[in-house]
């Protein structure tokens, strides 16, 4: 894997070439990214960053602005251009796939059941992602075929998956990274599956939240040598910015455990608080990353990414320093998704990190010292 160093400098590269040519053409019309991932240098030796983001939730809007930005072709970056710095200057960079993908070419498909462009693999691991959760309530939309076929995208692309398997001997296997020479685990599990049974016989195919379940995995992750395991977690009510009672149980139980370091939350498509417990930070809900909702509008173009600096401490690894990045899906034309810290999207950006600042500190994760880049 690159350095945080060599990753922050590809992307930077990257991102310029990429908005070199902006202007009214339809691959010329990104804003400029100004976003940077803290140097390198200012962080602790033998530390490494992990950056989360929410849901990617590809509805039909978001795949039409790519074929206009590809010029007939589907072609997602850079509607996603904007994060690109943020996520590539990260030693790990973790994505949530709501959307199972289709065959290339279609049928396509939204909600309820979505069938999305496989397009946005290659998109995802341009923009810099590493890993993806998949388990969530839309991942057997499409069935054993539509959640094989996502997974197999995913490892042409070159992002490594966890949350959904195509195999029990797939899902017996923890994923674990390799990160600066850490080995770093994550988990993925979701409530629920809209109401869709898992085919009998295949229990293994999707994980469901049972905290047993979550912590048997940990550990066993352990086992196989992880030094730091993550768990990814589609909970929650949508639209709804409070973490339910059962988010909290859940949390302070799994948080815990010695074997869990961190939950990264989706699925209310709005941002919801950060919180400590136990010492270890949870994001309950990161909002949406990229979504096109019809109804309802407003929060839920708003997003932020989970920025986790790790360090040694004795034989662990703990979080030495949290950050949001309050994010925006700017409704365009054309759509793009802005790095709000950046001062991308003007007055509707200003009331936007305003909105996530209250939400995300509003359970006294910023007495606990989390933070966020110009606040």
């Amino acid at each position: 894997m690159l350095s945080s160093r060599a990753r922050q400098t590809t992307a930077l590269l990257g991102a310029a070439l990429l908005l070199a040519g902006c202007g009214s053409a339809p691959e010329q019309r990104q804003p400029p990214a100004t976003s940077e991932a803290p140097p390198s240098s200012q962080a602790p030796d033998g530390s490494f960053t992990v950056v989360a983001t929410g849901d990617v939730l590809i509805h039909p809007a978001l795949t039409e602005q790519a074929k206009e930005d590809g010029g007939g072709k589907i072609d997602y970056r850079p509607l996603l251009a904007g994060i690109k710095p943020l996520i590539s200057g990260a030693d790990l960079g973790i994505c949530h796939l709501e959307t199972p993908l289709a065959p290339k070419g279609g049928p396509y498909s939204g909600y309820p059941s979505f069938s999305a462009p496989p397009e946005i693999a290659g998109a995802l691991k341009d923009t810099g992602y590493d890993n993806c959760s998949t388990a969530s309530n839309h991942t057997i939309d499409q069935g054993v075929d539509g959640a094989t076929r996502t997974l197999d995208e995913l490892d042409e692309a070159g992002i490594k998956h966890t949350g959904s398997a195509r195999s029990a001997e797939e899902a017996k296997k923890p994923l674990i990274v390799d990160v600066t020479g850490v080995k770093v685990a994550q988990l993925s599990y979701s409530y629920g599956f809209n109401g869709i049974k898992v085919p009998a016989g295949k229990p293994w195919l999707v994980n469901q939240i049972d905290a047993e379940d979550v912590i048997a995995e940990a550990k066993a992750a352990r086992k196989a040598g992880a030094q730091v395991v993550l768990a990814s977690l589609h909970w929650g009510t949508e639209y709804q910015h409070e973490p339910t009672a059962e988010q909290r149980s859940l949390a302070k139980k799994l948080l815990g455990d010695d074997s869990i370091d961190l939950i990264i939350g989706h699925h209310a498509h709005v941002v919801q608080p950060f919180e400590q417990i136990n010492g270890k930070w949870v994001a309950y809900g990161l909002g949406n990353s990229v979504a096109r909702h019809s109804e309802p509008k407003g929060s839920t173009e708003q997003g932020a990414a989970a920025r986790f600096r790790f360090v040694r401490d004795g034989e662990r690894w703990k979080v030495d320093k949290a950050e949001y990045v309050p994010t925006l899906v700017q409704l365009g034309p054309p759509i793009r998704l802005l790095d709000l810290t950046a001062g991308q999207a003007g007055n509707a950006g200003a009331e936007a990190l305003e909105a996530t600042d209250e939400v995300v500190l509003s359970r006294g994760a910023g007495e606990r010292g989390l933070t966020r880049p110009g606040r």
